[in-house]
């Protein structure tokens, strides 16, 4: 029988007798009724193969970049998929003196391609480079959405003297489309603007609003140049004081505007300086006379900021914040610093202040369920581990571990027949884009990827993903799953075959066996890092399969006695995995065999890790992932505990538990998986008093 502790933790009796349909499969997993195993799953059809860029073309594409390709070698590549592509790469260079009949002729032949349209966005630039205006408008296409091209447009009118209310109105238009900075190409059109009358004070402050939002400062500033002088003043007292809260705030009026620009200020000092906004705050309340609601504002950023970074009075804070200004973040961090100091009945409390979407995640569960058992509600934390064990996610899968069951995971077969893959592999399109992501264009192969998608149904997107992976390009999987054109394909979920690939499982394999690592832990960081993209990089300059930084890699190198040719090395998939499993191993050896602390450091840095241990010593594994403070980490580590999970069952159909790959145990007994029967039909349970 439940105790009442179930209650008290928002996890009702009326909770757990409605969700007991949906937790028979578990009841009969132990008996092993009604279940389906789940093996590993391969392709339904054979693999397709495009036919490759041949080698002439890869030298044509390379003769581009140099500017070495003329109109006759072109001439050799006529009706090939690619030849739009190689016309365009080879006319780039020759934009700003290129004849207008070409230029006419090359989006006539290629009208409603993806090329037409690549060629079109740098022939605009040209042309104005060029003050073609005419020909610019000639070639102008109404969806064109980039702000730069649609005000060089706006110069064209106004140089073949077209301006007029039209022409103000679209000026207009563009000046409130956002509060970030515009391209340079808009101060001409917006000076005239201006000059015409229509760009008045009333228009500037709107601009200025959606900069401040923004917290464009830069913007804010800009925009005050425009302004008369007593405006203009209190326009860049306010971008100052955002930069820089603290500032005299006496002469300032006590309207809106100045109270948002003051919540705002504070609220950001807030997540670096939570001392100082909250020494600020009751002098800036007094002076610009803000109301109840606006100051909960800004103690709700103060208390989660200080929650975040476990500060001593974090909970003082927290209880300065009313009711009416949490939301789930400040809820969850609540949580986390009760988590934190293993402080039981807090953690109770906190979880009674969930909202039903977050009680409902199998986080939530899995960590109530924890709390049921430490504080001795064994009934309750079966029925909460139970629920949480339905879900393929890592805290399902822990759920699944305290019940001692098998993982839950229904696999959706892929669809369609071998003749329909066939027929989709001869799309032109599809052939453009796989062979373009094959010469590494990869902008140019995504034009061509977005344009087949937007053509195809449900079905047909899906062999399309088949087909991409079929030739190596990965990532499509996840780009083109679940969450494509604006709209959300739930059931996509369960396409585990196609959302996570095995690619360079040989190269994995030997490097794994070679440092004693999971090759499925191996395989789900590449999964996570780049989706197996060799040539990914990432704006902090990782690279590759497993998106080692520069210095890491020749570091490992280094040790390793290997060649080091610089950076781009990182780029090859051998020796990115090679150094990349190197390094893995060595984190584990610095966290003593713990793959949760390697997991975060292979994200946030050791030194992070380090102090964060340092803080929370103590803790249990799970525990201590849930008190990650950077949401980044948080969610990865998680993350590539359930891809290790996943992956381990396209190897190998079982897999090594993860309660027991937190403790570093690999050699452990393995469970294997099993899919609940479909809309089993229970019989009639009697009500639980």
């Amino acid at each position: 029988m439940l105790t009442k502790r179930a209650g008290m933790l928002g996890y009702s009796r009326r909770m757990h007798k409605h969700a007991f349909p949906r937790l028979l499969w578990l009841l009969l997993a132990m008996t092993g009724t009604a279940l389906a195993q789940t093996t590993p799953a391969s392709p339904l059809r054979p693999t397709v193969r495009i036919p490759p860029p041949d080698p002439a073309l890869r030298a044509a594409f390379a003769a581009t970049d140099q500017s070495r390709l003329d109109d006759l070698a072109l001439a050799g590549f006529q009706g090939q998929p690619l030849a739009g592509w190689l016309e365009y790469a080879a006319l780039r260079p020759q934009l700003d003196t290129l004849p207008l009949t070409r230029g006419r002729a090359f989006l006539t032949a290629h009208a409603g391609e993806p090329v037409a349209e690549a060629f079109r966005s740098d022939w605009l630039a040209a042309l104005a480079r060029r003050n073609e205006w005419q020909a610019f408008l000639d070639a102008w296409d109404s969806r064109i959405e980039s702000p730069a091209l649609r005000c060089l447009r706006l110069q064209a009118l106004m140089m073949l003297d077209r301006v007029d209310a039209d022409w103000d109105r679209q000026a207009q238009s563009l000046w409130r489309s956002s509060g970030a900075s515009l391209p340079a190409q808009c101060d001409a059109p917006f000076a005239l603007l201006a000059a015409r009358g229509g760009l008045d004070d009333a228009l500037r402050w709107e601009r200025f609003d959606k900069a401040l939002d923004a917290a464009q400062t830069g913007v804010m500033r800009r925009i005050a140049q425009g302004l008369p002088p007593d405006q203009a003043a209190l326009a860049l007292a306010y971008a100052d004081y955002l930069d820089a809260p603290g500032g005299d705030i006496r002469q300032w009026p006590k309207t809106a505007r100045s109270q948002r620009v003051a919540v705002l200020a504070l609220s950001r000092l807030a997540k670096t300086d939570p001392d100082r906004a909250e020494r600020l705050l009751p002098d800036v309340a007094q002076v610009l006379g803000l109301d109840a609601i606006a100051q909960g504002k800004v103690r709700q950023q103060i208390a989660l900021w200080s929650l975040a970074s476990y500060l001593p009075d974090a909970e003082r804070r927290l209880a300065a914040v009313p009711a009416s200004a949490e939301d789930d973040l400040l809820r969850e961090w609540r949580l986390r610093q009760a988590l934190a100091r293993a402080d039981w009945p807090a953690v109770r409390a906190a979880l009674d202040r969930l909202s039903p979407a977050q009680r409902s995640d199998s986080r939530w569960l899995y960590l109530a369920a924890r709390v049921h058992e430490l504080t001795g509600d064994a009934d309750g934390a079966r029925a909460l581990y139970a629920q949480a064990a339905t879900r393929p996610e890592f805290h399902g899968f822990l759920a699944a571990d305290r019940l001692g069951l098998p993982y839950a995971l229904c696999p959706r077969p892929l669809e369609g027949s071998v003749g329909a893959k066939q027929a989709l592999a001869r799309d032109p399109g599809l052939l453009r884009a796989l062979q373009l992501y094959q010469l590494n264009r990869r902008s140019w192969a995504l034009r061509e990827w977005n344009a087949l998608l937007a053509r195809l149904d449900a079905p047909q997107r899906r062999l399309a993903v088949e087909l991409a992976q079929d030739n190596g390009w990965y990532d499509r999987g996840v780009f083109g799953l679940v969450n494509v054109g604006n709209q959300r394909y739930p059931d996509e979920q369960a396409l585990y075959v196609l959302r996570f690939p095995l690619a360079y499982t040989d190269i994995v394999q030997r490097e794994a066996a070679r440092n004693g690592l999971d090759p499925a832990w191996v395989i789900a960081e590449i999964r996570a890092e780049s989706v197996f993209d060799p040539q990914a990089r990432s704006s902090a300059d990782a690279r590759g399969l497993m998106q080692l930084l520069p210095d890491t890699g020749r570091t490992i190198a280094a040790q390793l006695g290997l060649p080091w040719s610089g950076p781009d090395a990182l780029l090859d998939p051998v020796t990115n995995i090679t150094l990349g499993s190197v390094y893995l191993r060595q984190l584990l050896d610095r966290y003593g065999s713990q793959p949760a602390y390697a997991i975060a450091a292979y994200n946030a840095g050791s030194a992070a890790v380090d102090r964060w241990r340092a803080q929370r010593p103590a803790l249990d594994t799970d525990f201590w992932i849930e008190t990650i403070p950077y949401r980044e980490t948080r969610d990865y580590v998680a993350r590539v505990l359930a891809f290790s999970v996943l992956y381990d069952w396209r190897l190998q159909g079982t897999a090594l538990r993860v309660s027991d790959r937190l403790r570093g145990r690999f050699d452990a007994p393995r469970t294997g998986f099993v899919c609940p029967a479909a809309n089993p039909t229970p019989s009639p349970q009697p009500s639980r008093p």
